[in-house]
């Protein structure tokens, strides 16, 4: 499937948010997700379904000031 994950296109096989995220070796609780600017809870994450072009961002904290 081909994704825009931060901008960048990606080929990757997979199905929901949370296959991705682990694909990409994301973990935590402190990420925040949007597909196609709509933002995307991290308990609904197993349930929503990817599809071509989709346009993901994955967002995670900063440490500093």
């Amino acid at each position: 499937m081909r994704l825009i994950i931060n901008g960048e296109a990606q080929t990757i096989a997979v199905t929901t948010l949370t296959q991705l995220l682990t694909a990409l070796d994301y973990e935590g609780d402190w990420l925040a997700t949007a597909v196609n600017g709509e933002l995307v809870h991290r308990e609904d994450r197993d349930d929503h379904l990817l599809d071509d072009n989709d346009r993901i961002e994955i967002l995670t904290p900063m440490q500093g000031g």
